[in-house]
C-alpha cells in the first residue's frame, strides 16, 4: 500500500502499520485525485478492536472487515462496519457479506470514480487463536481449500456482475493479485478446542504441487495475477513482466492521472503502459525478503541475522546466502551455482544482482 518495500519501514511487526506512512498509502493519494473509496473482507494491519478507525487514517471512506484475531471471519462472522461491529452477521456467510458491501458501494458510486478493494477472506484457513472455535460451517466442518477457490471465482462473479449491470465494466480495471503462494495445510474442523488440519495439493500440468506459502521460492513468491479492462485491454494475452507489490500505488496514480507529492521516493515502478497496451514495465529486478533463516541460529554473510532475501531479473535470482539459480531453467531451484565456479557471463550477472541487494540495505 506504500509502494515501498517492508524494510524501507524500519522495524515493522506483524499486523501494524508506520504511523507516518498512514498518510502515503494508494487509496490516500487516490482520495486526494477524486476517488471514493471502500474495502471489504482481511485487515490486517491492526487489532481493529483498538483502533477502530484505522482504515479512515489509511484512506478509506467505507469499510467492512473481519476482526483479526478477535472472531470469525468465514460463518457468522465478527465484522466492523466502518469502527463498528455489526450485530445482523448470524447465519451469515463472511464472504457473502464482504461482496455485497462493496457491490453497494460500487452502487451508491456509480457516478463518480471509485476504488473497491476486496481483500479476500477466501482461500485463507479460519482463525487459529481463539479460546472457543469459530463456527463449523453446514457440513459440520469448515470449508476445504477447493470448496474456497469455487467461493472466491464466485464472489469474483459476482463483482464482475455488478459492473456489467451498472454499465461500468468498460470504465473500471479489475485487477486480481493472489498474495502468497498456498498454505501446505489447512484447518478442515474443530475437535473441541483442537484443531485439525489437511495437506493441500495442486494439481498442474499432471503433477502434483504442495503449498509453498511462507517460503521464499516460487512456490510461495510468483503469484497469479490476471487484469481485466474490457475496451482496453486486449483479452488472451499472456505477459511475463516483472512486477511486484510496490508497483500498485505507482500504478494506481498513473492510471488516475495523479502525482506523487514532491520529494516522495518509491521502490514501485508503474505497469500502467502494459495495461494501456502501449509497452512492457519498465522494471528490471524485483525484491523478496523474509524472517525464515538460513538455518536455525544462522548468521548471514553481511553479519546480520535479518533473514534470507532475494533479488532477480528475467532468467537469474540471488539469494544475500550467495546461492545463484537460473529461473529460466531451473524454476524449482535444485541447482544451486556458487560463486567459485562462475564462468566469465554467470559472473557478471552474480555483480549485477549483488549490487541490487547492496542496494536493498539502504
Amino acid at each position: 500500500m506504500s509502494g515501498k518495500y517492508p524494510f524501507r519501514h524500519g522495524k515493522v511487526t506483524w499486523g501494524d502499520y508506520p504511523k507516518e506512512e498512514e498518510m502515503h498509502t494508494f487509496s490516500r493519494y487516490l482520495q486526494k485525485a477524486g476517488y471514493t473509496t471502500a474495502i471489504a473482507g482481511k485487515w490486517q494491519l491492526c487489532l481493529l478492536k483498538d483502533d477502530p478507525l484505522h482504515p479512515r487514517r489509511l484512506g478509506f471512506d467505507q469499510w467492512d472487515l473481519f476482526g483479526w484475531h478477535e472472531g470469525p471471519r468465514f460463518y457468522e462472522p465478527m465484522i466492523y462496519h466502518n469502527g463498528k461491529v455489526r450485530g445482523d452477521t448470524l447465519g451469515h456467510y463472511g464472504p457473502d457479506l464482504y461482496v455485497r458491501s462493496l457491490i453497494e458501494f460500487i452502487k451508491a458510486n456509480r457516478d463518480r470514480p471509485f476504488l473497491a478493494y476486496y481483500s479476500m477472506a477466501v482461500a485463507h484457513e479460519v482463525t487459529d487463536d481463539l479460546e472457543t472455535p469459530v463456527p463449523h460451517g453446514p457440513f459440520g466442518r469448515y470449508d476445504n481449500y477447493a470448496e474456497m477457490v469455487v467461493e472466491m471465482d464466485r464472489a469474483v462473479g459476482r463483482m464482475v456482475a455488478a459492473l456489467n449491470a451498472l454499465k461500468l465494466r468498460d470504465k473500471t480495471l479489475i485487477l486480481f493479485v493472489a498474495d502468497n503462494g498456498t498454505p501446505p495445510e489447512i484447518i478442515i474442523r474443530a475437535e473441541g478446542k483442537k484443531l485439525i488440519k489437511v495437506p493441500i495439493v495442486s494439481r498442474r500440468n499432471g503433477r502434483d504441487v504442495p503449498g509453498g506459502k511462507k517460503q521464499l521460492n516460487n512456490a510461495g513468491t510468483n503469484v497469479p495475477m490476471i487484469a481485466n479492462w474490457s475496451g482496453t485491454i486486449k483479452a488472451g494475452q499472456v505477459v511475463d513482466d516483472l512486477v511486484d507489490f510496490s508497483d500498485l500505488l505507482p500504478t494506481f496514480l498513473d492510471l488516475a492521472g495523479a502525482s506523487l507529492p514532491a520529494g516522495r521516493k518509491l521502490d514501485g515502478v508503474s505497469f500502467a503502459n502494459r495495461l494501456r497496451g502501449q509497452g512492457a514495465s519498465k522494471r528490471s529486478f524485483t525484491y523478496c525478503e523474509g524472517a525464515v533463516l538460513p538455518k536455525p541460529g544462522g548468521v548471514e554473510p553481511d553479519g546480520t541475522s535479518s533473514g534470507l532475501k532475494w533479488v532477480r531479473n528475467q532468467d537469474w535470482k540471488l539469494y544475500n546466502d550467495g546461492r545463484l539459480f537460473h529461473m529460466a531453467k531451473d524454476p524449482l531451484e535444485k541447482r544451486p551455482y556458487v560463486a567459485s565456479t562462475d564462468m566469465p557471463a554467470r559472473r557478471d550477472t552474480r555483480q549485477s544482482l549483488r549490487a541490487v541487494l547492496k542496494r536493498m540495505k539502504n
